[in-house]
């Protein structure tokens, strides 16, 4: 039996979806956790995934942690249909893209949906309530300091140290996707995979914040056009759309609004 804790907006559980999605595995038992209630520092939860972060897979009582892994086990153990190139270079290709990920742009990315949109809504929890939330953070999360970044960033928003390099950061990686992108149809060569899996979070975060201005209009083409085939596959909107809630939903695309024009600034776009 098939398990999975996760969040409608979480990046991370939005992957492990869309893998299960695109390999066509219907028979999961799903449990929500909101995280911006602060579902996920539940004593219980805690035990299943120590870093109070989602998603957490459970198969047959076993425990699997960190998305990246996730969908690396759900492609070992059901290889019907595969999401990992059929040769050995396009494989390196892959994990270096599923490395980046993990090591810059999913950190990068708690950043930039924090000062963006969220901490507008956990400002939302009574004051009491909001120190509850931070305090209870684990010291090692999205990254070994996320716990005092995230309050500093909920706290001083756009001018917490770093938030311009963070942002930066993002479209470096836009830009790199749309130079790899020029040869080629995916992230790995020629075949669908996990690194198309793996970066699709990130530019949809971007979308659903209405800043898909950060590759569209002719900026970036071929981020454009990757991103285009992406929303096309099936498993796209159950995985992506159809989970996040409708408010948080129209929260994403208001207050993105709303900071679009502080991150055009940052990434040196011009101001309308």
């Amino acid at each position: 039996m098939l398990e999975l804790y996760h969040h409608g907006s979480s990046v991370c559980a939005a992957k492990v979806r869309f893998a299960l999605g695109e390999k066509g595995i219907e028979d999961v038992k799903m449990h929500y956790i909101d995280v911006l209630k602060g579902d996920q520092f539940d004593a219980e939860y805690v035990k299943l995934n120590p870093k109070a972060v989602v998603p957490t897979l459970v198969h047959d009582d076993k425990v699997i942690t960190e998305s990246t892994v996730i969908c690396e086990y759900l492609d070992d153990v059901f290889p019907e249909v595969s999401l990992i190139p059929d040769n050995a270079y396009d494989r390196a290709q892959m994990r270096l893209w599923t490395k980046a990920v993990d090591e810059s742009l999913h950190p990068a990315c708690g950043e930039f949906t924090f000062v963006t949109c969220h901490r507008h809504i956990v400002l939302r929890l009574p004051e009491a309530e909001l120190e509850e939330f931070l305090k209870n953070t684990p010291a090692q999360s999205v990254t070994n300091k996320w716990k005092e970044r995230k309050k500093e960033i909920v706290r001083m928003g756009f001018a917490a140290p770093g938030i311009g390099h963070t942002i930066k950061l993002y479209d470096t990686y836009l830009h790199k996707m749309n130079d790899t992108l020029k040869g080629r149809k995916w992230l790995a060569g020629e075949s669908f995979s996990l690194a198309d899996v793996g970066l699709t979070p990130y530019v949809n975060r971007l979308d659903m914040l209405s800043m898909s201005g950060m590759w569209t209009g002719g900026r970036l083409p071929h981020v454009e056009d990757w991103f285009e085939r992406i929303k096309a596959r099936s498993a796209f909107k159950k995985a992506f759309l159809d989970w996040c809630p409708e408010g948080l939903t129209n929260d994403l695309r208001e207050f993105g609004t709303q900071n679009w024009p502080s991150v055009k600034r940052i990434i040196g776009m011009e101001l309308d």
